[in-house]
């Protein structure tokens, strides 16, 4: 499939609160649903996937790969996105692409001569993040994916001299802190940039797919960068 010139993805995205798939077709976005209202992602994917599908007039096997954002994010979220790719895509043959979550949500910013920093809640003042510039066509990842504390994030951010965007789920709970940390150099996506897009998954999964960076669903897995609140209880009570 590297170098195909027209590929048809679907791509999801259900490592947050918000449920979302999306159609693309040679870069042209065919179609996307969004939704933003608690995490039942086991309820609302599949039927989100057939009705954008249905009123697309596209059938499953003309999708030529299938993607998933992987992780970090909601373990549960995460496990029902990717599941539910791989089951598709396994039964029709299909390869596969799997997108880390923050660099998707840095994709939703395409502007240049700016830091851009995905933040995303992972409770207790901690946050899922990375640092991302934008090189000509390429948006470039800066920092190791990181899950740490918000003033941590802080200390290491007041020290650059660009501009930095936030985007994110943690914005909501964040923004003043970030905003009065960091003065005017701290700017905020748009609402309707801020939180995850499906089709920031799909594009980054075309640009992968026509590189020929080509999974099988088999080897698809979700990305949680650290343990569960259960797990690590359960290290902590038993000395692990």
């Amino acid at each position: 499939m590297k170098g195909r010139e027209y590929l048809k993805v679907l791509a999801v995205d259900t490592s947050s609160t918000v449920a979302a798939v999306a159609v693309l077709d040679n870069e042209k976005l065919l179609g996307e649903y969004i939704i933003n209202n608690k995490k039942t992602h086991s309820q609302k994917l599949m039927p989100m996937i057939k009705d954008l599908m249905d009123n697309l007039g596209v059938a499953p096997d003309e999708i030529d790969v299938y993607a998933a954002s992987v992780g970090p994010g909601s373990f549960t979220g995460l496990r029902i996105g990717v599941t539910i790719i791989k089951a598709i895509s396994y039964s029709l043959e299909k390869p596969v692409i799997s997108i880390p979550t923050l660099d998707a949500l840095a994709y939703n910013i395409s502007t240049s001569g700016v830091i851009i920093c995905p933040i995303m809640d992972a409770r207790n003042n901690q946050v899922y993040t990375s640092i991302y510039k934008w090189d000509k066509e390429e948006l470039v990842r800066k920092s190791e994916y990181m899950g740490i504390d918000i003033a941590e994030l802080k200390e290491f951010l007041i020290k650059k001299d660009e501009v930095i965007y936030f985007v994110g789920d943690a914005v909501e709970n964040h923004r003043n802190y970030l905003s009065d940390s960091l003065g005017d150099k701290c700017k905020f996506a748009p609402n309707n940039l801020l939180l995850h897009k499906a089709s920031s998954v799909a594009q980054l999964a075309f640009l992968a797919a026509k590189s020929g960076k080509l999974e099988s669903p088999i080897d698809m897995v979700p990305y949680y960068l650290r343990k569960s609140q259960a797990e690590q209880e359960y290290c902590k009570r038993n000395g692990v």
